[in-house]
């Protein structure tokens, strides 16, 4: 026999699985539980009363009434004979001549023989029957692949409804909407003219919107009007929330790529729906089995006597009633799963939307889910639609970000901002943000920064609040399409001087760049192949009319066309290639104001011929390129005012001779190459004040070199030189000598010439000693000696305490 306890456990469903319960699916369990019940109920009766008494049938009943003469006694022997049973002709009835065990083996026959199987099994078919129902309607809520995933849903969504976030978030909603509301009826309908995404009012495209709808409302002669925060997250609270988010997005990830609940549940519904018709069908052809009386015709005459016994089933009418109930319930039972049915294929349950929850709130970008995710959402809302509701606080990217910009304005506090300034070699007051989840506010409180630097900040966003830092004029821009409030921009195109841009793809580029006005310098690195040029050719840099300095680090084929709108405001270009080969130079003749020009690693093999019509060009740097000859070298003497050549890092062989027309070159650089030797052409350069020709193979310096009276760098460093001509002493205005890295075997006393040297590098020769006359060079100091230390300890001591002493006062005399 069951107990209630055990029969409630059959039906035990794990409370956090109510949510995805819906009314039917409940009525169903209370369904099941009525008929469990029934079935119990009916299987008690029949264990316990369930019989069925038997009387044989007499068939001499016509023969007593044909022999009327007969006494008594012969008639009761005659019957007994006949019937073996006994007639009494009073009123008490007729008597048989069966004992007691006679009956009950009849009795026990007749149960199984006379006794419809129906009426037998009826109690443990519906106690089946319940069973599968009830695992019919559970199976999705325990099925492997289906359950953790359900779990899962049900503790990520009890855990967003419960979120102090969730409260939070829809709190500020409504403060939001009956702000506006305010507005609206105040007359504030002047205030788009100051919130304007118009390309007209110097705003970017839709790519790369500004700030146009916020938190914050301003306008150009009106103060910030601020939605108060209702709530303020704690730490604990702040991190929850991020965890949430974090872990919704996995989930929808995860459950959106399949619909095995919603055919799971449909398969279900399907399996009790044929359950309830097959039940139903067969039920009804058994109804009228179910009968009080029963002619049962055992075959057992040698044992009893008779042939045919009448009985009565005791519990016949007791079934039927249940019976009768319990068709009812299936009734019941099917015509909710049949509704199921209805509601499964009326609507697509793979697909949910957030419409509702987007008109009501400022959250519109709540994204539609499908497959699972939409099916579970449909089931919690026939549960209560508050739960998606809130639950789709979770998807939206607006309300992530206004999470993420609490807590970062709790974490990154004034004082600890102050903490993180520095002083950068211009010392300016520099601030550097990496990897943060957005610009903290007290950011822009920090009136006397000078520099700002927002690294890999994919949500930064720059408030109207950046018109208090007066003395910003740089901002780095690093992996950080940031956007801006109309009035920052204002602020930012009157006031930056100088902007760097580092991005992967050009399309990452703010658009309000191209549209300041003041800006002096703009250095931008990233991808900018030849597909991408086309993109960067639609943002024109015409507006940017006072840039003077352009720095480029890309991968360029060729120099992109929209550079030539601000060519004739150019005074530095610089374009740093990967290896990739510049092949079209010919918009440099366009850029004749340009002084600097440096074309890095752009795999050139010789010197443009366009670079030779920049006729205000003083510097030009090409290093790191494939240029084995410069025989066009002679075209710098049309260039009256070309002082500076750098063409390090290059595979040149040989110095042409017609580089002594380059009269008023001062720097010349030739580093890292494969020259063998320096013509006496270079030194008929008297302007010459910087030669660097380190890291080649030079055997020898010529004497010539004293002829070159203004040189005061003069580096030599890893090449092949084993003497020191004498006339290099003659160059007294020496500050800087690099002798490093050679054979050179011994320094001549005539070192003490050079009163001006302060950096003299001898490491790496073979010197046994140095001279002591270093000691009479008066700038040269122990630190910018570089030499072994066994030679520099092998000095005279006086020598020692005057390389020891105080640069700072001789310093100061020399210059």
């Amino acid at each position: 026999m069951f107990t209630l306890a055990e029969v409630a456990s059959l039906n035990d469903i794990q409370p956090t699985y109510r949510i995805l319960k819906p009314w039917w699916d409940v009525f169903m369990d209370y369904l099941a539980v009525v008929m469990l019940m029934v079935a119990i109920f009916a299987g008690t009766m029949q264990l316990t009363k369930d019989q069925v008494v038997c009387l044989p049938v007499l068939q001499s009943t016509v023969n007593s009434k044909a022999q009327p003469g007969t006494s008594g006694k012969a008639d009761f022997t005659t019957v007994e004979t006949t019937t073996g049973q006994g007639e009494d002709k009073d009123s008490l009835g007729r008597k048989t001549n069966l004992d007691f065990q006679q009956y009950v083996f009849i009795n026990q026959m007749c149960y199984h023989l006379a006794l419809p199987w129906y009426s037998k099994y009826f109690p443990y078919l519906v106690l089946i029957h319940t069973i599968i129902l009830i695992v019919s309607s559970n199976f999705w809520f325990k099925y492997p692949k289906t359950c953790s995933k359900i779990e899962h849903f049900v503790s990520i969504l009890g855990k967003c409804f419960e979120s102090p976030w969730t409260t939070k978030a829809l709190s500020e909603t409504a403060c939001e909407d009956s702000e506006e509301n305010k507005q609206r009826l105040t007359g504030a309908q002047s205030l788009p003219k100051y919130v304007s995404t118009s390309s007209d009012e110097g705003s970017p495209s839709a790519s790369t919107p500004m700030i146009t709808k916020s938190g914050f409302k301003f306008s150009a002669d009106k103060p910030m009007i601020e939605v108060p925060s209702v709530t303020i997250l704690d730490k604990k609270d702040g991190e929850q929330a991020k965890a949430l988010f974090e872990k919704v997005r996995k989930f929808r990830a995860h459950v959106e790529d399949s619909d095995l609940i919603y055919k799971l549940y449909v398969g279900q519904t399907v399996i009790k729906t044929v359950k309830f018709i097959f039940i139903l069908c067969y039920t009804a052809n058994f109804v009228n089995t179910i009968s009080f009386e029963h002619i049962c015709n055992p075959k057992v005459e040698h044992l009893i006597g008779y042939t045919q016994f009448e009985c009565t089933h005791n519990m016949a009418y007791m079934l039927k009633k249940l019976l009768i109930s319990y068709i009812s319930l299936i009734c019941v039972y099917g015509f909710i799963c049949l509704y199921t049915l209805f509601w499964l294929f009326r609507i697509p349950l793979k697909e949910y939307s957030f419409e509702k929850v987007r008109e009501e709130s400022s959250f519109s970008d709540i994204p539609d889910v499908k497959n699972d995710f939409a099916f579970l959402l449909h089931m919690v809302d026939q549960y209560d639609q508050l739960y998606s509701k809130r639950f789709g606080v979770f998807l939206s990217e607006v309300s992530e970000n206004k999470l993420r910009e609490i807590s970062l304005n709790h974490e990154w506090t004034f004082e600890k901002l102050r903490q993180h300034v520095s002083r950068n070699a211009q010392d300016k007051q520099e601030l550097h943000l990496f990897m943060l989840s957005g610009v903290p506010d007290a950011v822009f409180d920090l009136t006397d920064l000078d520099v700002l630097k927002l690294e890999l900040i994919p949500e930064a966003k720059i408030p109207a609040k950046i018109s208090q830092m007066t003395n910003l004029q740089e901002l780095h821009l690093c992996h950080c399409p940031a956007k801006v409030e109309q009035t920052a921009f204002s602020f930012l195109r009157d006031h930056l001087r100088c902007l760097h841009v580092k991005f992967t793809d050009v399309a990452e580029i703010p658009a309000w760049v191209y549209l300041l006005k003041n800006l002096r310098e703009l250095y931008l690195i990233g991808n900018l192949n030849s597909e991408n040029n086309k993109m960067i050719g639609l943002e024109s840099l015409r507006e940017l009319r006072h840039l003077k300095i352009l720095h480029v680090k890309s991968n360029l084929t060729k120099i992109p066309p929209n550079i030539t709108d601000v060519a004739p405001h150019l005074t530095k270009l610089v374009i740093h290639n990967d290896g990739t080969k510049l092949v079209v130079l010919n918009s440099l003749k366009k850029m004749t104001n340009v002084a600097e020009l440096e074309l890095q690693n752009c795999e050139l093999e010789r010197i443009p011929h366009a670079i030779f019509s920049l006729s205000n060009l003083q510097e030009l740097d090409l290093k790191s390129n494939s240029i084995r000859t410069i025989e066009e070298i002679i075209s710098f003497q049309h260039l009256k005012r070309f002082t500076c050549l750098k063409l390090w890092h290059n595979k040149i062989v040989n110095i042409p001779s017609s580089i002594t027309h380059i009269k008023n070159l001062e720097s010349l650089y030739l580093s890292n190459n494969k020259l063998e030797s320096l013509p006496a052409a270079v030194f008929s350069l008297q302007k010459l004040r910087c030669l660097d020709v380190s890291y080649n193979s030079i055997a020898l310096i010529p004497v010539e070199i004293g002829l070159l009276q203004n040189l005061q760098h003069f580096h030599i460093t890893g090449n092949k030189v084993d003497i020191l001509p004498k006339q290099l002493f003659k160059c007294v205005k020496l500050r800087t000598l690099s002798l490093g890295q050679n054979c050179i075997t011994s320094i001549p006393d005539k070192v003490s010439q050079l009163v001006q040297l302060t950096h003299l590098e001898l490491k790496g020769n073979c010197l046994d000693r140095l001279p002591a006359t270093l000691g009479q060079c008066q700038l040269l100091r122990k630190s910018g000696l570089v030499v072994e230390d066994h030679l520099f300890d092998a000095l005279p001591s006086e020598v020692k305490e005057v390389l020891n002493q105080d640069t700072s006062i001789p310093f100061a005399n020399g210059i």
